[in-house]
């Protein structure tokens, strides 16, 4: 798991500014992975539908996971394809996106944020898509345990859906 020099706990509202600058610090066109970009706005609003988690070392988010309704995201094209692809359990639930500062790459934190977030969400389903092209992600989701249950095409990326638990 994550080392003990970070705090694994709930987003609050004071979290937002350091969840949003590490989206943008990873957004595709500057050269991340994160396929959207979703505004302040849309965490607030997150933080009152389901569990947003952040890492933190010290007072620094650099780690953060969320998870949604499906309806949350339901204005999303890429989740829309996802969703068409694979609708899950009726209680299931979206889960990311997910972001990890680069300099805290390696140590664990996608597994104890999707530990964490299991925890509060006990026997649901989480499902997710990445970039079939997105190794490093790809990678750390079948090392949580994701297990994939669909694929699709979106603009020109093949997409895989996965789920937690496996």
């Amino acid at each position: 798991m994550a080392g003990s020099d970070h705090e694994i706990a709930l987003a609050t509202r004071e979290d937002i500014a350091g969840i949003l600058d590490l989206q943008d610090a990873n957004l595709r066109e500057r050269g991340g992975t994160l396929s959207v970009r979703f505004s302040r706005e849309w965490f607030e609003a997150a933080l009152d539908d389901m569990p947003v988690l952040v890492a933190r070392k010290g007072a620094r988010v650099v780690g953060y996971l969320v998870s949604s309704s499906p309806s949350a995201q339901a204005q999303v094209p890429i989740v829309q394809a996802m969703l068409r692809a694979y609708p899950g359990a009726p209680d299931a639930y979206l889960y990311g996106p997910i972001c990890i500062a680069e300099s805290e790459r390696g140590q664990d934190l996608p597994a104890a944020l999707m530990s964490a977030l299991a925890a509060r969400l006990p026997g649901r389903q989480g499902i997710t898509f990445i970039r079939r092209d997105n190794t490093r992600s790809m990678r750390a989701h079948g090392k949580i345990g994701m297990r994939q249950v669909a694929e699709f095409t979106h603009g020109d990326a093949a997409i895989v859906v996965v789920v937690y638990p496996a």
